[in-house]
């Protein structure tokens, strides 16, 4: 039983890491494109990786935590705690610093149901003038290479973890 949930737990981590890590790899094409094409391409990614997101990480995060506790007193413990300690920090990085942008990519798309109060949880304000628009991709797209790192590390953990 407990094999089986660490499997799960891994799995649950690597789409969250699959998501971070598209965002991260598509970094250095997205850097090349114009105002406009940024803002035409952006808004494609939200409905399936808020689908992942909500899956990979709030599954991920709650597993690894299941898996601290399970582990608690074991020599797994600390690859446990060190996973769940990883996927807080890639979550925090989404409301700190990438999901404020996310108000300034979907003004002009329209959001329905679920996503429509997702988006706008925590967004009162605009985050910047349009003018501010390479700021605030390369804000968008370096959060999401530091969540790689960190959804990177949680796997490797559970991983390490698994074949101990």
């Amino acid at each position: 039983m407990f094999d089986a949930f660490q499997v799960l737990t891994l799995l649950l981590v690597a789409v969250a890491m699959a998501t971070s890590l598209a965002h991260a790899l598509e970094f250095p094409g997205k850097l090349r494109l114009e105002k406009n094409a940024y803002k035409v391409v952006q808004p494609i990614y939200y409905p399936g990786f808020t689908v992942a997101g909500l899956v990979g990480e709030a599954g991920g995060m709650l597993a690894t935590l299941v898996l601290v506790v399970l582990t608690w007193g074991s020599p797994g413990f600390p690859l446990a705690l060190g996973a769940f300690l990883a996927m807080i920090v890639m979550h925090a990085i989404y409301w700190l610093f990438t999901h404020p942008v996310n108000n300034f990519w979907l003004a002009e798309t329209r959001i329905v149901r679920a996503g429509a109060g997702f988006f706008s949880f925590g967004t009162g304000k605009k985050d910047a003038q349009p003018e501010d628009w390479t700021k605030l991709r390369d804000r968008w797209e370096y959060s999401h290479v530091a969540r790689a790192v960190f959804a990177t590390l949680a796997f490797l953990s559970l991983a390490i973890l698994a074949v101990r």
